[in-house]
């Protein structure tokens, strides 16, 4: 197993930039396929980008692509969501998954291993 935990979030004005990091501890991160999701208060879970365990492919869902950038260092165990240009849809409670077989989808059921999560907040 895995253990996740998010940090980094926080209050930002619209058009501003945010780096959330996600720590891993337990088994080797580099097995695990990591995603970023988000919910909003009232709404479903939602994919926001993905990227396979060696850090050599990313996606990202249509809402964020170009704006966001997910990327990982596995000698540090950590996963990275560089956020920018946010807009105030774009406030949620984020949080990291891990799936050793989850590279691909865009289906919280998929990831096994969830972070606690961490609020951003974008301000209009």
């Amino acid at each position: 197993q895995v253990q996740l935990a998010e940090s980094g979030g926080g209050l930002v004005q619209a058009g501003g930039s945010l780096r959330l990091s996600c720590g891993a501890s337990g088994r080797t991160f580099s097995d695990y396929d990591m995603a970023w999701f988000r919910q909003a208060p009232g709404k479903e879970r939602d994919f926001v980008a993905g990227i396979s365990r060696r850090g050599d492919s990313t996606y990202y869902s249509d809402s964020v692509k170009g704006r966001f950038t997910i990327s990982r260092d596995n000698a540090k165990n950590t996963v990275y969501l560089q956020m920018s240009s946010l807009k105030p849809e774009d406030t949620a409670v984020y949080y990291c998954a891990g799936s050793l077989y989850g590279y691909g989808s865009y289906h919280a059921s998929d990831y096994d291993y969830w972070g606690q999560g961490t609020q951003v907040t974008v301000s209009s």
